[in-house]
């Protein structure tokens, strides 16, 4: 496994396996297979219902916990938001059964972002969070969080795949010595990403699949990843990229397929804002 640095020395794996998406009556069981196949980080969040179920499969695996690297989000808080962000760290922390998490991230960059943010850099201050970063930024976002804080973001988990990949967030992401994480890294399947003849054609080169040479064109990007599968078999595939490189030739091929667009929901579309900054978790 491979691992990056981030801002504040912690080391975090380049590789990990992400839990949205998954019921949580499921995500014990896929949790405990990633374990098992040799996946240390983590990915979940308040939101994704299912804290608890990463907690157990945790208890369960006996993998020790210096080994392990997790991660969960806090969700749009009401006001005051900085007593709430606090309380509902308390929240995801009690329901993974943890003493820490390596990595807390705000989820969304809406509600009282500031207010959220102090209480964040108080855990992050205590040894209770690791790192603490966000999801979801745009680069002006993230740009005033950075400049108006204390702390810069450790990270910034964004929609990122091969058609839409964020050169623009990267660079500034890399001036400003954040690590740009992915989600939905295989686009979920839009596309037909899983057959595409540029990416499938690439991995019958290496003796991989379109799903290998996306991650490994992640991975050489230097984006964090976190694919989710509930498949062993497929968890066991996706774990295993570290042993080919795709060509400068190759890297040029992916990178002609970026739309610019997201294939999911825009953070700039007011419709968006207003039902995200409205949802609630016990709503």
């Amino acid at each position: 496994m491979q691992s990056v640095t981030l801002n504040n020395g912690v080391e975090m794996p380049i590789l990990g396996f992400g839990v949205y998406q998954i019921p949580a009556e499921q995500t014990e069981q896929a949790v405990s297979d990633a374990l098992a196949a040799g996946y240390r980080l983590l990915d979940t969040a308040a939101a994704y219902g299912n804290e608890e179920a990463v907690g157990r499969a945790i208890k369960a695996s006996g993998v020790p916990r210096e080994e392990l690297f997790v991660t969960t989000k806090l969700w749009v808080q009401n006001a005051p938001a900085q007593d709430n962000a606090r309380r509902a760290f308390e929240t995801s922390l009690k329901k993974l059964g943890l003493d820490h998490v390596d990595l807390y991230l705000m989820h969304q960059p809406f509600g009282d972002v500031y207010g959220q943010w102090r209480a964040m850099e108080a855990v992050n201050r205590e040894g209770l969070a690791k790192a603490i970063g966000v999801a979801n930024f745009y680069p002006d976002r993230l740009l005033d969080l950075i400049l108006n804080n204390e702390v810069t973001p450790a990270v910034n988990q964004i929609e990122t795949h091969p058609f839409f990949q964020r050169p623009a967030d990267h660079d500034l992401m890399r001036e400003h010595g954040v690590q740009h994480q992915a989600w939905g890294g295989f686009a979920e399947g839009r596309n037909n990403l899983f057959t595409h003849p540029v990416l499938a054609g690439i991995g019958e080169t290496h003796g991989k699949s379109a799903a290998q040479v996306v991650l490994r064109w992640l991975i050489q990007r230097g984006i964090v990843t976190i694919p989710k599968s509930v498949n062993p078999d497929r968890m066991a595939q996706n774990f295993d990229v570290f042993d080919f490189d795709l060509t400068d030739d190759q890297m040029v091929r992916i990178a002609a397929l970026d739309t610019g667009a997201t294939l999911f929901f825009d953070h700039h579309d007011p419709e968006m804002v207003a039902w995200l900054s409205k949802r609630r978790l016990d709503d």
